[in-house]
């Protein structure tokens, strides 16, 4: 199905990229430390989406078009870009439903929603991302087999890779979170969390 030299050069490579600091990944840390690992799985599955549709549109050629239309991804970068800069004002100020309550019984949290295409927007709209594929999945495809059947295995490794990488850094988020969790830092985790979140945002929009 897939020559197994291919393998074993495609995993350690796909893993270190993912587990290189990026956008989604700095998403899954600052949602570890407001929303909590278990909550940023939600996230995740819009994440693992998107980076599904960009793995397989690269594979398939759609990547080429976006490429000659870029002011319509340029519109769609600013767009998600401007949304995920808001929600890191909001948490800067500790509000919104993004942001660690500064008391147990404040404003409920983001829905699962919201957390699924917060990740699904953040994913598709980088355009490292889509470069990213562009560049190094078709090296990994055999031109002398079935391109969807390469294409369905390569990807579901890609998606496995990037799970356990976004759980890291969530988990990471959470840590940062019980050391710095006491009432009087609440504030400060927001602060932080919300200027990594803004940060995200500019990156987006000017990646």
């Amino acid at each position: 199905m897939i020559n197994l030299s291919i393998l074993s050069v495609f995993i350690p490579t796909f893993f270190l990229v993912s587990l290189t600091p990026g956008m989604c990944m700095t998403l899954a840390m600052v949602l570890g430390m407001t929303q909590g690992v278990k909550r940023t799985l939600w996230m995740m599955l819009g994440e693992l989406a998107g980076v599904a549709l960009v793995a397989i549109a690269a594979g398939a050629g759609v990547a080429a078009l976006m490429l000659r239309y870029p002011e319509w991804f340029a519109i769609f970068k600013w767009v998600g870009g401007a949304y995920l800069a808001y929600l890191g004002v909001m948490m800067w100020r500790s509000r919104g439903r993004m942001a660690i309550p500064l008391e147990s019984r404040d404003a409920p949290r983001a829905s699962r929603r919201q957390l699924a295409l917060q990740g699904f927007v953040t994913a598709i709209a980088n355009p490292k991302g889509w470069a990213f594929f562009v560049a190094l999945l078709p090296p990994f495809l055999d031109a002398s087999m079935p391109l969807a059947t390469q294409l369905l295995v390569l990807v579901a490794i890609i998606l496995t890779i990037e799970f356990v990488c976004l759980v890291l850094y969530a988990g990471g988020g959470r840590t940062a979170r019980k050391l710095l969790g006491e009432s009087q830092n609440v504030r400060l985790l927001n602060r932080i969390a919300g200027t990594l979140m803004v940060g995200v945002g500019v990156w987006l929009a000017l990646g």
